[in-house]
């Protein structure tokens, strides 16, 4: 296992990150297998694991903090808020009010009396920068957070965060988790160059595109992922941005193969690769889909091999734009661009 400094934290953190979004409903994941999973990861190396308040409704905290029991110390922990919680309107956001009794709910679910990091799972418009930066601030000097960070915001929310954070004499976010992976590579244009500039640590979720590179989705095979049950549309060939991505997929595979590398290996060692990521989280169901996924650990890819992914997939391109979750609130709704 590699390791690397969290932006400017001076924390020591693996190049992968134990995603826990499977455990509980939503991938079915029993608590005996997050265990093992959790158990597998840390002998492994692996130090970081990230949750969220959301993530089968609060199930896979409550699951991760049983796996952890008893080692909460030797863990990096990190959780999100953000996400509706229920139906009522002020259980979601990132108000003060909410963010107080959503990270409460969290060190509950998870059984310690603090987390070392706090994300923002959405930069959210209803609110204030300064709201929001205050209240994450008051909670890091309480000791309940050691650190903040932020998910899946656009590079230009990035930027005004870090501005409020000086003009206010705030804490700043100091870490952000973009989706990033060989067919998405969007945040290359204008999220990485923000985050480099202001030395944030970048955690990249769904480096394996929800499964298009984990070796599964071929030509002439019937997609059988977790993902293609509740999200069809993501693996619809007749649709002209997943045939894009099949057939980027096919090269893919020479390309790994032709380097003696799993499609795994090869999509995870490309993400690692970028001088302004940290880590690649990782999201296994199962104890296999972990240990296929800790093989690429100590993956170190060729310029050969990086200047044959790029001829496949262009620099700063998302082979599926319109499932990008930083659009602005604006051209989602027509009634913020008609007024």
């Amino acid at each position: 296992m590699q390791y690397r400094t969290l932006g400017r934290t001076g924390v020591q953190v693996s190049t992968l990150v134990l995603g826990a979004m499977n455990f509980g409903a939503i991938g079915g994941t029993t608590q005996d297998d997050v265990t093992a999973i959790v158990d597998a990861a840390l002998d492994a190396g692996i130090n970081l694991i990230d949750t969220a308040d959301m993530y089968s409704n609060g199930q896979s905290e409550e699951m991760v903090g049983k796996a952890i029991a008893g080692r909460r110390d030797d863990i990096v922990l990190a959780t999100k808020a953000n996400m509706p919680m229920g139906e009522d309107r002020n259980r979601r956001g990132s108000s003060r009010r909410w963010l107080v009794t959503a990270l409460d709910d969290s060190l509950r679910r998870l059984g310690v009396d603090h987390v070392d990091l706090y994300q923002i799972h959405r930069w959210d418009p209803a609110t204030s920068d300064e709201e929001t930066l205050s209240a994450l601030t008051d909670l890091q000097r309480a000791g309940k957070i050691r650190y903040f960070g932020s998910s899946t915001f656009p590079a230009y929310r990035i930027v005004q965060a870090q501005w409020a954070a000086r003009e206010n004499h705030l804490s700043r976010y100091v870490t952000e988790q973009p989706s990033y992976s060989i067919l998405q590579r969007g945040i290359e244009a204008h999220v990485l160059p923000v985050t480099e500039q202001y030395g944030l640590g970048v955690l990249a979720w769904s480096p394996l595109a929800s499964g298009w590179l984990s070796g599964a989705i071929r030509e002439g095979r019937e997609v059988a992922t977790a993902r293609a049950k509740f999200m069809p549309e993501r693996f619809d060939t007749s649709i002209p941005a997943n045939r894009a991505r099949l057939e980027a997929v096919e090269q893919l595979a020479k390309v790994a193969d032709q380097a003696g590398l799993t499609m795994i290996q090869l999509a995870l060692g490309f993400v690692t690769a970028h001088p302004a990521v940290t880590s690649a989280i990782i999201g296994p169901r199962t104890p296999a889909h972990l240990h296929s996924q800790l093989a690429a650990a100590d993956t170190v890819l060729s310029a050969d091999v990086l200047d044959a992914i790029d001829a496949i997939v262009a620099p700063g391109v998302d082979l599926a734009a319109h499932e990008k979750h930083d659009t602005p609130p604006a051209l989602l709704d027509p009634a913020l661009r008609r007024r």
